[in-house]
């Protein structure tokens, strides 16, 4: 199979990468060992949920660290773009769009997952009830809705095609399109798109409208999986050790608050983050949280995770046969929970 390719506009903003990490600045706080150097994180958020840097801030275990929300995002790819040129101190993707950018010289590393599918969790393809969308072969032709291109949902539906048996000339006639996730569900039963991907709160909400039903979904080709990771660039990561550290240990902790917290009372922290912060969002989906759907206890990295899209890139011809070394991907040095799962 070969190789499908990232839009322009990714390429253009991979390109001035490696120069702008370089001129990455950052105040800092006079410190000694163990201390934070810098109080500081800037970060993008996303519409209507709550993150998990965000949940450990409100649960305190952030302190004396700051996040500063400089507006949101629905693009992984773009998020870890703008922190690796240090628009942001950290962004989050999926991991195979991580494995890209690091390939193309983008200086970050992979510190904790923070996104994934489990049963209850995940990313399902929709169509509308009575659709003549049976399987593969019948999307040729036909647009599919999602929120970003060459990110987690294009990677899952090129492999769903594929493993169907689909041709890449075959491939390129299935279309991607571009949609907010807020404004999928309505696009889909507008017609305006033949398929939408629905996730998660926005999945669950618009199965209980009706109307709807899977064609097919991540858990269904790879069952319970961390799919996206939290990423620093290099730069700051040997500047800012301690506060790297600080920072993946809260949200690991926060991750696993979800996981052993009643759901009714995870979902009403949600609420009250969102109402506090102030930036005029609708909670209505939060109510549809089920699960964290990450693989592994606080967001530990497993190297399968990472693997699996290398071996992807590979045999897409995206990458050479051992252009991207796994140790450059990620890092677990952080994760307070090392030590517990290298025991397993």
């Amino acid at each position: 199979m070969k190789s499908w390719r990232v839009t322009g506009i990714l390429l253009t903003a991979i390109l001035s990468v490696v120069l702008l990490a370089g001129c990455q600045e950052k105040k800092t706080v006079a410190k000694g060992e163990g201390e934070y150097e810098t109080l500081n994180l800037k970060y993008e958020g996303s519409v209507g949920t709550v993150t998990y840097p965000e949940l450990a801030q409100d649960l305190g275990y952030l302190d004396p660290i700051k996040l500063e929300w400089i507006g949101n995002t629905i693009s992984g790819p773009a998020s870890i773009q703008n922190a690796a040129t240090g628009e942001t101190d950290f962004g989050g993707a999926f991991n195979g769009a991580i494995a890209k950018l690091i390939a193309s010289g983008a200086p970050i590393k992979s510190v904790i997952g923070y996104y994934g599918s489990d049963e209850d969790t995940f990313s399902g393809f929709y169509v509308l009830d009575g659709s003549p969308i049976k399987d593969a072969r019948d999307l040729i032709g036909k647009k599919v809705g999602m929120n970003t291109m060459g990110a987690h949902h294009e990677f899952v539906l090129k492999e769903y095609l594929w493993r169907n048996g689909l041709t890449e000339e075959e491939i390129k006639q299935v279309t991607l399109v571009v949609v907010p996730p807020v404004n999928t569900e309505q696009s889909l039963r507008q017609k305006q798109i033949d398929v939408a991907v629905l996730g998660g709160m926005l999945r669950d909400r618009a199965l209980e409208k009706g109307g709807i039903s899977k064609l097919f979904s991540d858990y269904d080709l790879f069952d319970s999986f961390t799919a996206g990771s939290l990423v620093f660039t290099e730069k700051f990561i040997k500047e800012n050790p301690n506060t790297v550290n600080k920072f993946v240990e809260a949200t690991a902790k926060a991750i696993e608050w979800t996981r052993t917290t009643p759901r009714e009372e995870v979902i009403a922290r949600f609420e009250a983050i969102i109402e506090k912060r102030g930036r005029k969002e609708d909670t209505e989906t939060i109510r549809y949280w089920k699960s964290p759907g990450i693989a592994e206890k606080g967001g530990f990295i497993q190297e399968s995770e990472f693997q699996v899209w290398v071996d992807w890139l590979e045999k897409s011809g995206e990458f050479t046969e051992g252009q991207v070394k796994l140790t450059d991907l990620y890092t677990n040095e952080f994760n307070p929970y090392k030590e517990e799962i290298d025991k397993k």
